[in-house]
């Protein structure tokens, strides 16, 4: 039987996100439903706890695959997903083989390491809310693409695709309770020590400086836990660098 994997997607994106990861990887099924507010998914009502709503939905679809496969599946996250299928890990670990965690934006932890990284992010994420606020979805749009992009400039993609970027900033904003407030208690005291689920932080060379920061904070708390950079790749390493994203992973799995 091949692997069975949940795969959850950043920010702005869609389940698609994973298609050049998932052809590098014939031997494993991948599942990479479109999160709430993203792709085809449902729509978010504006209120409710973004990141308690789409770990609800990780779990249910976690819990639907581990039936199907006899048995704990394997789980990757990037970005924004991959701080849900932390959040998976840490509330229902019995669901869980491995997790993949691809650049997971857990500000919280660079910031409760009072990382010099964080401050630096955090100016940045002023100025985007500052532009989402004012009505410049175009400014912050580019704001947001400049740091968490492909190394496109926002100018520079297709109508289509700035037209859904701008129409989705709000989940953008709805997310820093989880991401920065720590609102899911990620970092709660022996939380993540607790954790017994093999890891792997993925990272690019060449991404934001706070990644690195997130990743040494958590890597210092998880028990079961590797890191691995993959050369040349910035923070959309799936997508950009998909064969070395693939081997890194599967390498990991190897050892499992």
């Amino acid at each position: 039987m091949k692997r069975q994997v949940l795969a959850l997607h950043p920010s702005l994106a869609h389940g698609g996100a994973f298609a050049a990861l998932a052809a590098q990887m014939p031997d494993v099924t991948i599942t990479s439903p479109d999160m709430i507010g993203h792709g085809r998914g449902e729509a978010w009502d504006g209120h409710s706890d973004l990141h308690s709503v789409c770990t609800r939905d990780a779990i249910a679809q976690a819990e639907t695959l581990m039936r199907q496969n006899s048995g704990p599946i394997d789980i990757i996250g990037h970005s924004f997903g991959a701080t849900v299928a932390l959040r998976v890990g840490l509330e229902r670990p019995e669901l869980l083989r491995s997790m993949v965690l691809i650049e997971p934006v857990l500000f919280a932890a660079a910031r409760a390491d009072g990382a010099p990284e964080y401050r630096a992010y955090a100016a940045d994420h002023m100025l985007f809310e500052t532009l989402l606020d004012t009505g410049d979805l175009d400014g912050a749009a580019a704001a947001f693409q400049s740091h968490w992009g492909d190394g496109r400039a926002y100018d520079s993609l297709p109508a289509a695709t700035r037209a859904y970027i701008r129409h989705r900033l709000p989940l953008v904003a709805a997310q820093t309770g989880a991401l920065v407030g720590d609102s899911g208690g990620i970092m709660g005291y022996l939380r993540l020590e607790s954790c017994p689920i093999p890891t792997i932080l993925l990272r690019g060379a060449d991404s934001p400086p706070v990644v690195a920061a997130i990743d040494r904070a958590l890597g210092a708390r998880l028990p079961n836990v590797r890191q691995q950079i993959v050369a040349g790749a910035a923070h959309l390493l799936p997508i950009t660098h998909p064969a070395a994203t693939a081997a890194a992973i599967l390498g990991f799995w190897q050892g499992l």
